[in-house]
């Protein structure tokens, strides 16, 4: 998916809670009554409007065992257009239609209030678990509703994660202050293999170029790592590529996190993917249940592509996603030991990036939420 192709589904409906919301009409979707009987294919040319009845913000869903980086869930929608051989929601969504949260005046008071309720606490949002955070953005233009509240709280930052490069209401904004835009990384056999629709690496990486021009600070994601014979020089050739279009110093962080699911996953991937081979590979059924490389493959992968992108600047916040403290150790030569420690590295990260993030000491927030005292 590029600017050149920009998604466009093929229906659009609305669920009846849903349809007086200033996003129905902006959409132009018609009511659902009784949801068609879609095939997967149909389904992600779907879109569907609808009300999220649970909690808009929700925390990164980790386990004990690995290392979270504790960043807070933005639930603005599920599925994806893209369709990616690995991809997690195969398997983790029974409707594959895309789904798009339009009672969003409610996710707007639910992060205020959070936000005022822990001004001691720096929420580091992000909205592309479930979804891309951008590949509908040019039509439902979630980013004008959003990025307000974002800059109005002193505490809030917000990262897009996203395989396009859909960019253009970003480069609307007048103010890029505590945006993160984060590409998804991967070797170029792997975009073309396995990233069925999503840009190429370098419309992505014109694409943070143009966001850089603009004074957004960039982040890059490679996740899910994929071990191949080549995986080396190919995946240096893209850090060679990044560092070809963007200064090292605009870069708030980059994460590394090999290929890992869970079992289920894999017989789904090779049903409607028979042509990929990532799932041929020899596995370890990880602490958390999840199918992961061994351990000495995953510290050499870590461990070459940290050189590689320290190389172009030492200075760069490289982390691990969801691994121990021993193959931080391994591949890495330190570690936060935990989460907390991770989300604390972040923290200061995104401080030290962003002046005008601004936290509470804890004693004083604590006496504000006892006396019932908002921050100013």
């Amino acid at each position: 998916m590029s600017v050149r192709t920009v998604f466009k589904p093929t229906k659009r409906y609305v669920e009846p809670s849903v349809e007086s919301s200033p996003l129905a009409s902006r959409v132009g979707a018609k009511p659902l009554v009784q949801p068609p009987a879609l095939d997967d294919l149909e389904a992600k040319r779907t879109l569907v409007l609808a009300e999220n009845k649970g909690p808009f913000l929700r925390p990164c869903p980790g386990t004990q065992n690995y290392i979270c980086c504790g960043y807070q869930i933005l639930h603005v929608g599920t599925g994806c257009p893209l369709n990616c051989s690995y991809c997690i929601l195969q398997s983790y969504l029974n409707d594959h239609r895309l789904r798009v949260f339009a009672n969003q005046d409610r996710l707007i008071e639910e992060l205020k209030q959070e936000a005022r309720s822990h001004p001691d606490r720096l929420f580091r949002l992000g909205t592309g678990e479930f979804t891309d955070s951008l590949y509908i953005e040019h039509l439902v233009r979630f980013v004008d509703r959003i990025v307000p509240v974002i800059q109005g709280e002193p505490n809030l930052m917000i990262e897009f994660k996203t395989k396009t490069d859909n960019i253009g209401t970003l480069l609307e904004l007048d103010d890029p202050d505590r945006i993160v835009v984060s590409f998804s990384m991967n070797s170029r056999r792997i975009v073309r293999s396995e990233e069925h629709g999503a840009a190429s690496l370098e419309q992505r990486l014109r694409a943070a170029e143009r966001c850089r021009a603009r004074g957004f600070k960039l982040g890059f994601h490679f996740d899910p790592i994929i071990h191949y014979p080549g995986w080396e020089a190919e995946y240096g050739e893209t850090i060679r590529m990044i560092f070809d279009h963007v200064d090292p110093a605009g870069v708030i962080w980059i994460s590394l996190g090999c290929l890992r699911y869970m079992p289920d996953l894999k017989v789904v991937a090779r049903k409607r993917h028979p042509q990929s081979a990532i799932f041929s590979e020899e596995f370890i059924r990880g602490l958390d249940g999840k199918t992961r490389y061994f351990r000495p493959i995953r510290q050499e992968i870590y461990a070459g592509m940290a050189a590689r992108l320290r190389r172009a600047d030492p200075d760069l916040c490289v982390y691990l996603c969801m691994e121990s403290d021993l193959v931080w150790r391994s591949a890495l030569n330190h570690s936060p030991e935990t989460g907390e420690g991770l989300a604390r590295i972040l923290d200061r990260r995104a401080f030290s990036f962003f002046p005008s993030l601004r936290v509470q000491d804890s004693k004083k927030a604590e006496a504000d939420r006892t006396t019932g005292r908002q921050p100013l």
